[in-house]
């Protein structure tokens, strides 16, 4: 395989994911900007949304305040955001686009279609009642493009790049999902345990769709521990740091070839620290800081991922 063909595809499944999660985490945060907050919590909140997705520097070069419309806008809809739902769905179909002779016919078609629905939605502006739709219909066509490339590919090297970029951004989007609620939304010693750490624990449950799993695993109340213990280590649970390493490594494996004998180091060495890990050692050296050092890894690995496969630095 050409390796601009592997960047292409590996670059749009990432970019599908990115649109998917940011739906999420807006979803998610809206829903929680109804609850009866004042002015600075609810800008709080916002000013949370725009440290996950580390596009605050961006965000407050040109609107003056965090409030809901502005996020919203910027991330949803704004064209000059280059992380935004919009410029997510246009880089995945643009890159799909490049490889149409490697993707499925009904690949291209659910991808393009999206793309022409998002710029309709664009031009005419999200109802302020329809919101929670928009989203809705993100994560629906970002599930539809998944299932579509799992149904009808072969299980060759596309197949493979394409798997590989969709968990590289889902771990990495978990990971900052759980930092930002342990380490900036962590409410002071007295609210620890109260309605509002309950519904904020609540909300990054349902950002990752796993709210449902976590009360048939733990049937108790939400605690952080738990929390964190679900989205780091648990292997069944899809969205976990372990679940998306697995996949990764999976596929680095399969793909691997004479260039890539640190990615496989590197990618194994990080698979089997969370295989293996504890959550009470994770919390005993301190959760944002293992985040912390997790992000900076899948960060490198991603870096890794393009110099060993699409891109030399001896160029």
């Amino acid at each position: 395989m050409l390796s601009s063909t592997a960047d292409h595809l590996y670059w749009m499944a990432r970019s599908m994911e990115r649109a998917e999660n940011t739906a999420r985490m807006l979803d998610v945060t809206y829903r929680m900007s109804l609850l009866k907050q004042t002015i600075g919590e609810l800008h709080h909140e916002w000013r949370a949304m725009l440290s996950i997705s580390g596009l605050h520097e961006d965000f407050e070069a040109r609107y003056e305040e965090p409030s809901a419309e502005n996020v919203l806008h910027f991330m949803a809809l704004d064209e000059k955001n280059p992380g935004s739902i919009y410029n997510s769905i246009f880089t995945a179909r643009e890159n799909a686009r490049a490889v149409r002779g490697s993707i499925t016919s009904e690949m291209w078609e659910a991808l393009n279609f999206t793309w022409l629905e998002m710029r309709r939605i664009q031009t005419e502006g999200i109802a302020e009642d329809g919101v929670s739709r928009f989203f809705e219909w993100v994560k629906e066509h970002s599930h539809l493009s998944r299932g579509i490339t799992h149904g009808t590919l072969l299980r060759d090297d596309t197949f493979r790049f394409i798997r590989l970029g969709t968990f590289i951004e889902r771990a990495d989007n978990t990971a900052r999902i759980l930092d930002v609620k342990y380490h900036i939304l962590l409410p002071s010693p007295s609210e620890v345990g109260g309605a509002a750490d309950y519904y904020q624990w609540s909300a990054v449950l349902r950002s990752v769709s796993a709210f449902e799993s976590y009360r048939k695993v733990f049937r108790d109340k939400i605690s952080p521990k738990r929390v964190a213990d679900l989205l780091i280590l648990r292997a069944d649970m899809p969205r976990s740091l372990t679940a998306c390493m697995d996949e990764v490594n999976s596929q680095i494996q399969e793909i691997q070839g004479p260039r890539s004998s640190e990615l496989v180091r590197r990618s194994g060495l990080l698979h089997a620290e969370l295989t293996y890990g504890s959550i009470d050692e994770i919390f005993a050296f301190g959760l944002h800081e293992y985040l912390s050092d997790f992000l900076e890894r899948i960060y490198s690995l991603g870096d890794l991922i393009n110099t060993t496969y699409f891109w030399s630095t001896d160029d």
